[in-house]
């Protein structure tokens, strides 16, 4: 992971933080509006035109927006939580003076952002000692802001999810990604295909975090992925953890399998990954 340096801000969404407000806020209260802010600011530079730069292959992108929103959140980070780590998918690498650090997901689904898709989010998410975790996401298209964690029960633009009860996956819908080119790896394919036989049905539309409310929100069963970094999959474990809903990384073959759900669901997702 590299590190970026941010000379400045290019534009911003909203007025500049009060700096009055920098210790009173609540973790719960910024992380909304990182995720609230930065996606605002992504869907405005969207309706604005965007230049596209390709990461790694034609579905990996990066766009300006990408990097004007995590400055956004990494700004709001310096003023209110200067002393926390801040880990950015777009480069922001900041070393924290303690155990706590933010993990940072300016446009989670960008190639559905560049296509023109509703289907992408910001998404946020900060840990800490003893297993505390909390994480936001924000779907600027629908409005739709999602807050959980160890300490916040899940809750959908303020009001609170349903609990997830006892779920089993073969009735139900798994949430999931796996790029094309790794259908060629049998290490990868083999534990997919059987995962994926073992549902209902399963979908496939190119942003975890989205997913992942999604599961928190009683619509998808399970949700599973393999090596996944900190932003995909931290913001939206919380969300399920905070849900009532049982999260496991599972090793298959010398990859890692992240996977999160309804209690049981997740257990035989496990099991036929494991094969």
């Amino acid at each position: 992971m590299s590190t970026e340096a941010h000379p400045g801000r290019t534009e911003t969404a909203g007025p500049a933080p009060d700096p009055r407000s920098a210790t009173s806020v609540s973790d719960a209260d910024l992380a909304a509006r990182l995720v609230v802010d930065a996606g605002t600011l992504a869907r405005r530079l969207r309706e604005g035109g965007l230049d596209v730069s390709r990461k790694t292959t034609i579905s990996d992108v990066v766009t300006e927006a990408d990097t004007a929103a995590e400055r956004r959140i990494t700004d709001l980070l310096a003023h209110h939580r200067p002393e926390d780590g801040v880990l950015g998918e777009e480069g922001t690498l900041v070393p924290g003076r303690h155990d706590r650090r933010w993990v940072v997901d300016p446009v989670d689904g960008t190639y559905n952002f560049v296509a023109g898709s509703d289907y992408w989010c910001s998404a946020v998410a900060v840990a800490g000692g003893d297993d505390y975790l909390l994480g936001a996401v924000h779907r600027p298209v629908t409005g739709e802001t999602f807050l959980g964690g160890s300490d916040v029960p899940t809750r959908r633009n303020g009001v609170p999810v349903p609990r997830l009860t006892a779920g089993d996956l073969a009735d139900g819908c798994l949430a999931t990604y796996l790029h094309p080119p790794f259908f060629d790896d049998p290490d990868l394919a083999e534990p997919f295909f059987r995962v994926s036989r073992g549902a209902a049905t399963m979908r496939m539309l190119g942003s975890g975090s989205i997913d992942l409310a999604s599961v928190a929100c009683g619509t998808h069963t399970v949700w599973c992925q393999h090596s996944c970094p900190e932003w995909d999959w931290l913001p939206g474990r919380a969300l399920v953890e905070g849900a009532g809903g049982v999260c496991a990384t599972v090793e298959v073959n010398g990859y890692d399998w992240f996977v999160a759900g309804r209690p049981g669901a997740v257990e035989q997702a496990v099991a036929l990954l494991r094969g």
